[in-house]
């Protein structure tokens, strides 16, 4: 889970349509392994949003982390990760750096081989 030791029992409990307030698609495309980093303003408007909001800004702010990771630290499906970050970029939390394009398709692999390892080690 996420450090500081803001896990609460009760959080496995909750049903990923809860968190998402019953959405299953998000505001816009979220690539797994794009960059996600708490602007500095994010982290003070997250402490009076909700639990996992705060947990995301939290985890983005010591570091970026990729969609993935966030979906792993948070222990949720990557659906509901993609949701909530989602709505945090919209709200001006979360800052969003995209992949690379398509063009340049070997570093593209050296990046996903990269997110790869970084999932196995988790």
């Amino acid at each position: 889970m996420v450090q500081g030791g803001d896990e609460d029992p009760r959080g496995a409990l909750v049903r990923p349509y809860a968190v998402t307030r019953g959405r299953t698609e998000p505001t816009r495309e979220i690539a797994i392994e794009a960059v996600l980093l708490t602007v500095r303003q994010g982290a003070e408007a997250s402490r009076y949003a909700g639990r996992e909001w705060r947990l995301i800004a939290n985890l983005c702010a010591d570091r970026p982390q990729s969609l993935a990771e966030v979906a792993a630290c948070l222990r949720v499906p990557l659906g509901v990760a993609r949701v909530l970050v989602a709505d945090m970029i919209t709200e001006g939390i979360l800052t969003l750096h995209e992949p690379l394009e398509a063009g340049d398709s070997q570093e593209r692999i050296h990046v996903l081989e990269r997110v790869l390892v970084g999932l196995r080690n988790l």
